[in-house]
């Protein structure tokens, strides 16, 4: 089994620049991550949009689309920012014979308090679980497109 991994950015992947006291989406920090975790899967990473997903728009979705359609492989988990994964795991419902799993992180994955790990851990574990659809995985929770909300206030993601 091979799941295609694609990213596009968001805070899981945004690094501190002290001269210029801001936050930059960087380069993607998944593959790292499952090496250094000795991943028992094979996993292909590819870099689709490096930006804060406030930026992203339909263009960018319709990319994320057309990548997953096209994709060889039927499991699909794709690191994106969340305040508008919501948007975009919306864009991807009815495409057939794909498990596709969205996840992020609340905190930047280079931070020592993150919750990026846990979620890639719990989003790896989900795409290969769940029946073919499409889901958000945070918090240690799988939800539905349709019925989750990012809360800003708890700095968590909910049902609605």
């Amino acid at each position: 089994m091979k799941i295609k991994i694609l990213t596009c950015g968001g805070t899981i992947d945004k690094i501190y620049f002290d001269a210029k006291s801001e936050f930059q989406v960087g380069e993607p920090q998944v593959g790292a991550f499952l090496k250094e975790a000795q991943a028992g899967f094979d996993f292909n990473v590819h870099k689709m949009i490096q930006k804060d997903s406030l930026d992203m728009n339909d263009e960018d979705r319709d990319r994320i689309r057309r990548a997953v359609e096209t994709a060889e492989e039927d499991k699909i988990l794709i690191t994106h920012g969340t305040d508008t994964m919501v948007e975009t795991a919306k864009a991807l419902k009815g495409i057939p014979e794909k498990t596709i799993v969205l996840t992020g992180a609340l905190a930047p994955a280079r931070f020592r308090e993150t919750d990026a790990i846990f979620n890639i851990g719990c989003a790896v574990i989900a795409v290969q679980c769940l029946a073919e659809g499409v889901y958000i995985v945070m918090n240690g929770r799988v939800f539905l497109p349709d019925r989750v909300k990012k809360n800003t206030k708890k700095n968590c993601f909910e049902d609605i």
